[in-house]
């Protein structure tokens, strides 16, 4: 059974930024290679896979981010999506997918905490503890990146300017919030 309960219950507003959790929602890897498995997953979600490194695509329910060659995870925008419940969409696309050998369908959902942060200040907060240039990613709506922040592993999503999702694995969450929170007051 998937553990939802957030290990952050706040949110911090400070001059320019504005950092909450995302309310939890179904999170899923999805691995393959084949063509066929691309054209399935467009087809089950009515969303083009991106295929370009570092990109993301989004509809009104669903979001995917590439991660490697034959890595994506998929998020939904809300906790009650289109499919209604998270174990249908899971077992449709095991469906679909892991049955016929087309690739892999893992959830992740309990793994990943998703932080959203607004504000005109989120780079210089994101810069102090990244050695990521995100000079041409700020301007790049849909720009994906896997990095380093405070020494933790993070997957960062541009939702819009001035607006990201930054995915952290749950046992960090605490850590990074706590580090992202005593940096935010000196911005």
């Amino acid at each position: 059974m998937l553990n939802y309960k957030s290990s952050i219950n706040e949110t911090k507003n400070y001059s320019e930024i504005n950092m909450t959790e995302f309310d939890p929602v179904i999170k899923i890897n999805l691995r393959g290679k084949k063509r066929d498995f691309i054209t399935k997953i467009g087809k089950s979600l009515s969303i083009i896979i991106p295929t370009e490194p570092n990109t993301s695509s989004s509809n009104e329910n669903f979001n995917i981010l590439w991660l490697s060659p034959d890595e994506w995870m998929l998020y939904t925008n809300e906790k009650d999506h289109a499919f209604g419940n998270n174990y249908n969409l899971e077992e449709k696309l095991f469906s679909e997918i892991s049955k016929v050998n087309l690739g892999s369908v893992t959830n992740v959902s309990d793994h990943w905490s998703i932080i959203n942060i607004k504000g005109k200040n989120i780079y210089e907060l994101l810069s102090s503890g990244c050695p990521f240039n995100f000079n041409k990613f700020k301007n790049t709506k849909g720009a994906v990146t896997q990095t380093i922040l405070n020494h933790v592993d993070v997957i960062i999503h541009n939702k819009d300017i001035n607006e990201i999702n930054l995915f952290v694995r749950r046992s960090f969450s605490n850590h990074l919030w706590s580090w992202m929170n005593d940096s935010a007051r000196f911005l």
